[in-house]
């Protein structure tokens, strides 16, 4: 007999099922949250590294927090590290973001500490600089030693070291409003000059000038310094040794800023403010 066989009963029947492939679901948007978190991250080094490029003051004070982020004040509403005018962050026109000018004047000190301790070279020079508050204001002393001179002796002429640190004083100073008097100051020692009509009082004359004429070049604003002086060896910052390296040095005092002068600056400052708000919006609403 041909044709079909005929299924054993006693076998159970073989069920053959085919299976679909399924395609891969689609993952969405996750990548995408990836994705922003890199972009993000990139924005934000290109954003370092070009206010890294605005000033050295900048780029102490990002290489500073860096290192140490407790060196910089923390916790002040709209502080930054960018100046007025550049786009991301927005200062005051004084550059240093402060409830008053005794909290300017902090911050300007805390930002000249910041600058030398960014660089190497000016590391080694920080304990020849003394920044101290006083009644007058904030006081920044330029000490020499036997070993790390400032000036030729003798002389009012300035060494390289000098001119370094006087460029970074100037531009942390330069974005503060308040004046500034240059002193000149020598130890006793008496250089013998031909007639001897060069005394201690012209050089240290001489030498606050010299510094002076550098911090003009190197971020002062014009006429910011109201006063220079040279005191001589009248005013010795180590008095029981007049001959001691230390009492050659120059000062610069950044003064508190009169009441009245605080209050006409301030008032200017928000009359800007309101003419700028009101540009925009005619620019707005023609």
């Amino acid at each position: 007999m041909t044709g079909r066989r005929q299924p054993d009963p006693e076998q159970p029947p073989f069920i053959i099922r085919k299976l679909r492939s399924r395609r891969a679901q689609h993952p969405h948007g996750a990548w995408k949250v990836a994705y922003a978190d890199f972009v993000t991250s990139m924005m934000a080094l290109f954003i370092v590294l070009w206010a890294a490029e605005q000033s050295p003051v900048i780029r102490s004070s990002i290489a500073t927090y860096f290192r140490n982020p407790s060196a910089l004040p923390s916790g002040r509403e709209q502080s930054g590290l960018l100046p007025a005018g550049t786009g991301v962050v927005a200062l005051p026109a004084s550059g240093v973001v402060a409830d008053s000018d005794e909290d300017a004047l902090t911050e300007a000190a805390v930002r000249l500490r910041a600058a030398l301790e960014a660089e190497a070279d000016l590391r080694e020079l920080k304990d020849q600089v003394r920044i101290e508050m006083t009644p007058e204001g904030l006081r920044v002393q330029l000490v020499e030693r036997d070993d790390s001179l400032f000036f030729e002796i003798g002389s009012a002429q300035i060494k390289p070291t000098l001119t370094r640190l006087l460029g970074v004083v100037a531009q942390v100073v330069g974005a503060l409003p308040n004046d500034v008097a240059v002193e000149g100051h020598t130890d006793t020692r008496q250089y013998d000059r031909p007639g001897r009509t060069y005394s201690n009082w012209e050089l240290s004359a001489d030498r606050a000038n010299s510094a002076r004429r550098v911090m003009e070049v190197g971020g002062l604003r014009q006429r910011q310094i109201v006063r220079v002086v040279g005191l001589a060896d009248h005013d010795l910052l180590v008095p029981q040794d007049p001959l001691d390296a230390q009492n050659r040095r120059v000062s610069i005092i950044v003064r508190h800023r009169k009441p009245e002068t605080t209050a006409r600056g301030a008032g200017r400052d928000g009359l800007a403010q309101l003419r700028k708000l009101s540009a925009r919006a005619t620019e707005v609403h023609p």
